[in-house]
């Protein structure tokens, strides 16, 4: 029996597929916990044209990111911190004041989630690095360049 999953199942697949699966499996367990629809020749039509706006989604946000990614790459972002005479900084910097850093100087509007700093955040004074994670398979390093105020 062909079916629809509705959501991910271990060791049968992912959201949105269509497996073949015994019909005791399907009638008794899958379909009426939600798990998955029966896979008629409409259910089959509106399966397709979901996989198509997926892909082209998909296909849109990675142009998106690669373009983004173009105006990343090789960025020097300088960051002002409260340090004392050995170089410590007062605090850290982190994510969030590295997202806003490049919303103020370059205009680039990135969700701190999606950047990662060496270690948790950044605690002394000099060059450090830091990459963004903009899709799947996307991310740029980008260097920071930290100073006492």
């Amino acid at each position: 029996m062909e079916i629809i999953l509705k959501q991910d199942i271990p060791n049968l697949g992912y959201k949105n597929d269509l497996v073949k699966v015994k019909e005791g499996y399907a009638r008794n367990y899958l379909i009426p916990k939600g798990m998955a629809i029966l896979a008629t020749a409409s259910a089959k039509k509106v399966h397709e044209e979901v996989k198509r706006q997926k892909a082209y989604k998909e296909d849109k946000i990675r142009k998106e990111a690669e373009t983004l990614a173009k105006a990343l790459d090789g960025i020097t972002l300088k960051i002002g911190a409260k340090a004392g005479t050995s170089g410590k900084i007062f605090g850290s910097v982190n994510a969030i004041q590295i997202s806003q850093a490049l919303k103020d100087q370059h205009r680039l509007d990135i969700d701190r989630k999606n950047i990662a700093v060496d270690g948790e955040s950044i605690k002394e004074v000099g060059t450090h690095k830091a990459s963004i994670d903009l899709h799947k398979d996307i991310s740029v390093e980008i260097s920071l360049d930290v100073t006492a105020e």
